[in-house]
């Protein structure tokens, strides 16, 4: 007779959490030296794929080579990615309840253009403002000094990944629940974004909250993806998907999957110099950063190691798409699987407790979760008494 297998533990709240978070920040760290490259330009400058922490594309001549500088890309440096994310952890923590785009406004954007805080790609302590692309500073254009409607504030903004690459702890605090997380993460993105960006953002949260699930699969949290995302955003999804289950490892997938997302991105085959009709709204296109994450994740069958390092030689924006798979990935299985040696090595490097920013999301998480069984049991009840059921 075979002996019963042991029950495998369960992946808590908490640690899904932790290695959501904490896996986006090291897969941003990782991937930030070597964006804006191809694949080939990374294998020559490192002798190779990139295979874990890897310093300046420029070396030494970081702080005046161009187009980089000032920024000290590599050596465990997080990037406006993270740096974002933790500002949207920072504004669960103050409301804590469910965001919406005034929230944005009202707490998002002060805190980036007044709070100085440690920069780790500056090394030095500045606003985050002062670190953001143009199409981040752009919340604080329109909320700030041009007052609009934040639910609106996104329109007439480049459509990138901007909004979608901090989207991660909106699906955290709807953890298991990825619909809430798409309807809540396109209500946030309208201040940041329009069109197949602010799009991204509602499924990238939705694939975070898929992956919380327990007894989630790489499988499960695309067909989740698939069921909520919509026009150019849906059909890139599923090319890369199609793609990516066609291999066993992303060194075979790189210039696959690019051929794949290629008829949806509007970028074009040169990163540092789109096309013109690059980032422009469309019910054909989708970024491109968010499903080759999505194909990553699938590749590597949930690997933390494996899809973040596929995203990070897949290189063009590979920070961003490194953070997202490391995200999802995290939310799959949890802290364990991150390298430790990256994630300490990251920490350091960048002053950043990485581990404060799961705690807070994770009580957070909670107390939302209790607001909202008391607000469906209050509206069991008065729509019984409607209706005249018990």
């Amino acid at each position: 007779m075979t002996a019963p297998q042991p029950t495998p533990p369960r992946t808590t709240l908490e640690d899904r959490v932790t290695g959501s978070l904490v896996g986006a920040a090291v897969g941003d760290a990782l991937g930030g030296p070597v964006e804006g490259h191809s694949p080939e330009q990374i294998a020559d400058r490192h002798g190779g794929p990139v295979q874990g922490i890897v310093g300046p594309w420029h070396g030494d001549a970081w702080r005046t080579a161009r187009p980089i500088a000032p920024y000290h890309k590599g050596d465990g440096h997080v990037t406006d990615d993270t740096l974002m994310t933790h500002a949207l952890v920072r504004v669960y923590a103050t409301v804590r309840d469910h965001l919406d785009a005034y929230a944005i406004a009202d707490h998002l954007v002060p805190d980036l253009m007044t709070r100085p805080r440690w920069i780790p790609e500056l090394e030095a302590e500045a606003l985050p403002l002062h670190r953001l692309f143009l199409a981040e500073k752009w919340l604080v254009a329109r909320l700030h000094y041009g007052h609009a409607d934040p639910r609106e504030a996104g329109t007439g903004n480049i459509v990138n990944c901007g909004a979608a690459m901090y989207m991660a702890p909106v699906g955290l605090v709807n953890a298991a629940d990825p619909e809430a997380a798409y309807a809540e993460a396109l209500d946030v993105a309208g201040a940041h974004q329009s069109s197949y960006g602010r799009e991204a953002a509602g499924v990238l949260a939705a694939a975070v909250a898929a992956a919380c699930r327990p007894g989630a699969t790489p499988t499960s949290v695309i067909d989740t993806c698939l069921s909520l995302a919509k026009d150019g955003t849906r059909a890139a999804i599923e090319a890369v998907a199609d793609t990516a289950a066609r291999h066993r490892a992303y060194e075979t997938a790189l210039r696959p999957l690019r051929a794949a997302i290629a008829p949806f991105d509007t970028v074009g085959p040169d990163y540092r110099a789109p096309s013109l009709g690059a980032r422009r709204p469309s019910r054909l296109h989708a970024i491109e950063e968010l499903p080759i994450a999505l194909g990553m994740v699938l590749i590597a069958d949930g690997d933390y190691r494996a899809a973040v390092l596929g995203s990070v030689n897949y290189g063009r924006d590979c920070d961003s798409i490194a953070t997202m798979s490391g995200a999802i990935a995290g939310a799959l299985r949890g802290e364990a699987p991150i390298p430790r040696d990256w994630s300490k090595r990251v920490a350091e490097a960048s002053r950043l407790d990485l581990h404060a920013p799961a705690r807070t999301l994770t009580a957070v998480a909670r107390e939302v979760h209790a607001r909202d069984r008391a607000r469906r049991r209050a509206h069991e009840t008065a729509f019984a008494t409607l209706t005249g059921t018990p």
